[in-house]
This record gives C-alpha cells, structure tokens and sequence, in this order.
C-alpha cells in the first residue's frame, strides 16, 4: 500500500492504526449517525452552508466524534486545531488561540477541537470562552460524559449540543467490509476473508464502537497465517482472541455506571427479575464494586418492598454479609439471590412515603413540646412538674392482655402525637403482600379515635 497524509497534515501511513487510515474525509463517507447527519438534518444543512456554530459532540467512544469535527474543518476550508484534556493545559490553549488570532487576522479560520473536553477544569474551559464569543474560533469538544454536569453553563450557552449514539450492528459491519475492500487505506491488498461466524463476533463484541472494530479487525488480520493462495482466513475463534473482550461502554464514575444502576433498581422495582439479574450481570462485568450493588440492594428492600415483605430487608442485609465475606467472582450468588427476591417480592413505598410526610410536618410545622405523659422521669423534680403523669403502660391495659391476634389491638390507648399533629396520618400501609393486613386494622384504629 502506499503512504499517504491524513487530513490536515497528520500521517496517516501504513504505520498509522487501521482506524485512523479509515477515517471518513467527506459526509458521504460518514456511516451512522443520520440522526443529526442525515439529508435535511440541521447540522449537516449548517455544515454543508458553511455555517457552523461551536458544538459539544456527547457520545461513547467510536462514534465518530474526532472523523466529525476533521470533515466540519475541512468542508469549512478551516484550519484544524486538535487538543486533548487529559494533557493540554491553559498554556496550551493560550498557545491555540493566539495561532488563532493570527491566521483571523490573515483571513483563515480555525477549528479548535478539544478531546475529552469534560476532563477541563473550570478555569480551563473559562480560558477559552472569550475566543469563542467573539469569533476567534470554532470551538468542537468531544466528551463521553453528560455535559450538563462536566461543561461550564457559560460554554455551553454558546456552544450546541449534539449527540452521537453507539453505532448500530449494521453501521459497524458496513465500516469493516469498506476495511476489507480498501486498497489504499484498509486491509485490500491483505485479501482478508471474514468467515460470517467471525464477522458476526466482530460486530457484536464491538458493542457499536468502530474503533474497537477495526482495531480488532487489524490485529486479528496480522496474526492470521496466509494459505497457500496467499487469503487470510479469520475464523470466530481469532477474533474473540483478537479482542480479548468484549468492549463495555461503562465507566464506574460516569453516565454508564449511572444508567445501568437507574435501570437495575427500575428493574427491580418493576416486578422484572429478568432485566434486574441482566442489569446486575452487566455491572459485574464491568467491574463495579459489589459493595455497591449490595447497599443499593439494601436501600430498595425498604424503600420498594417494605412492610410487604419485611423480610427482604433480612435477606438484603444477609446478602451484604455474604458479598462482604466471599466477595467476587463467587459473591454474584447472593447478589443475584438477593436481586431475584427483591424482583419478585410484594412492593409497598409505605415506609418512604410514611417518613417524609412526617419530616414535611417537622419541617414547615412548630416542633410542639413532647406531650408531658410520654416524657421520661428520671428525678423527682421532673416528676414534680408532671412528667410521665398519665401514661398508660400498653402490656399492663386489660385489651392488650387478653388479645390474641397477630396485631395489637385496634382501639389507642391515648393520644401519642402533639397536639397540634394529633389528627395526622403519615402511614398508609399498602394492599400487597404482609401489608396487606394492616389496611383494615389502621382504619378501625384511626375511625375509632375520631369517634
């Protein structure tokens, strides 16, 4: 294959990745994404009218966000500045800018891309700001996390967000056979055949990242030997050599960790036990702390089982336990016994929704003394003044001596709450499961106190 030069002056030779020699030059050659790129789409009518704004391209890795922002400089006749946050500092960009401000001066543009940009401090992406408010520059960052939470409020007003998703299978298989067809830039001149078990490995285990594809691709390409007719043959069994892994698109302190979490306890909470034991497999695979997964286990068996079962909070402790003491790979057993009970358990929110409408009333109400016959007496000037005056013990009452039935009985001995909440009613048991039976009991206990 001959050499060549990338976009923009960048080698991209025979000693340059797979991944890099492939990367699209032009919009017809962009695969995916039509969601923002597709004919008539408002990105593409900006790019293609020469009118494109500062963006912020928010999507997982392989998705196309450095090959965008390369064909965005070069549709646009701009000179392409690329920096990465994981090493570049203000002096760096100051370097950039003041670049920048010469070619402006000379009448060229420049597009400035910022790799990673969420790994920016503040006063890094603040640097920058001013260039992009009067025009310096053409400001595209590339990030994998939520810019919500990781871009200054004052870049993103001025910048437009767009999001690429992961690529579909489809979108993937379409890259890797323009890989095996290129002469030029991909792996033509190798004649590299792709057994359909193989290329069904390849795409899949990319999990929609093109990278990680043609890397693969490369890699397994390299080692496979050439027959006699000179083909190189790349059966399943290369390619999941070659990978190694499949890719995961989780990372345990952003939007992936996030995501999965909010959907195991949605799961959870849902009565699906077989999304909650897919989405807690999903988070073991990707190496998330069991301890984690466990507390959060541990917090829903009150908060979305409760009184209905009490005892899934018994079973969400146990399971603590054991993950603590076995720990992985073998912990997943309890964890994935504690997620299945939990799933299919009876649901009640009574204790949640019980303890904050009694904290609304102790915040926004006046915090009333404690009713003087529920007071502790301890001396006898407390006992002077009335403290525990009053109170009725329950075990010494005649109706709880003499009741029988797996609750108390119905009727209160005395009024328990200040007066000014006498009449409240913060708890409302549910009509699943356990809970079920203090329906009717709760309401001949509130009915006959109001009598």
């Amino acid at each position: 294959m001959n050499g060549g030069m990338s976009l923009f002056g960048r080698s991209a030779g025979n000693d340059a990745p797979l991944a890099a020699r492939m990367r699209p030059r032009a919009l017809d050659e962009f695969v995916g994404q039509t969601e923002i790129l597709g004919e008539g789409r408002a990105l593409r009518r900006a790019i293609e009218s020469d009118r494109v704004p500062s963006l912020i391209l928010w999507g997982p890795p392989g998705t196309g966000k450095t090959t965008l922002a390369e064909i965005v400089a070069r549709m646009t006749g701009a000179h392409f500045e690329q920096l990465s946050a994981v090493s570049a500092g203000v002096a760096d960009l100051r370097k950039a800018v003041a670049q920048a401000q010469h070619r402006r001066s000379l009448g060229k543009r420049t597009v400035l891309f910022i790799d990673e940009i969420h790994r920016f401090n503040k006063a890094q992406q603040d640097a920058v700001l001013p260039y992009v408010e009067d025009g310096t520059l053409t400001l595209i960052g590339a990030t994998t996390e939520n810019p919500s939470f990781e871009v200054n409020s004052a870049l993103l007003s001025r910048a437009r967000v767009f999001v690429l998703q992961a690529l579909r299978d489809e979108d993937v298989d379409a890259i890797v056979d323009r890989a095996l067809r290129d002469r030029e830039r991909g792996l033509g001149t190798l004649d590299v055949r792709l057994e359909e078990g193989a290329r069904t490995a390849l795409v899949r285990l990319s999990n929609g990242d093109a990278r990680v594809a043609l890397g693969t691709l490369e890699f397994a390409a390299n080692a496979a030997q050439p027959g006699i007719d000179g083909t190189r043959t790349l059966d399943a069994a290369l390619i999941a050599d070659a990978m190694q892994r499949r890719a995961i698109t989780y990372d345990k302190s952003g939007d992936g960790h996030y995501d999965v979490t909010s959907a195991f306890i949605k799961s959870i909470r849902g009565s699906d036990p077989d999304a909650a034991v897919y989405y807690l497999a999903r988070m073991i695979d990707a190496g998330e702390d069991p301890l984690f997964i466990v507390r959060r286990l541990v917090i829903l068996a009150s908060e979305d089982v409760g009184l209905a079962d009490s005892r899934a909070l018994q079973i969400a402790v146990a399971a603590q336990q054991a993950v603590h003491f076995v720990g992985l790979p073998e912990g997943f057993y309890p964890l994935a016994h504690c997620t299945l009970y939990l799933a299919t358990a009876p649901k009640s929110n009574s204790v949640g929704r019980a303890y904050f409408e009694a904290m609304e009333d102790v915040l926004e109400t006046r915090n009333e003394p404690v009713p003087l016959h529920l007071r502790n007496a301890p001396t006898r000037l407390m006992k002077g003044l009335g403290y525990g005056r009053g109170y009725d013990y329950a075990h010494g009452d005649q109706r709880y001596r003499e009741h029988t039935g797996d609750l108390p009985p119905h009727e209160r001995l005395q009024a328990y709450l200040p007066e000014n909440l006498r009449d409240r009613a913060y708890f409302a048991p549910g009509e699943q499961g356990e809970e079920a039976r203090l329906v009717q009991w709760i309401a001949r206990r509130r009915s006959d106190d109001r009598a």
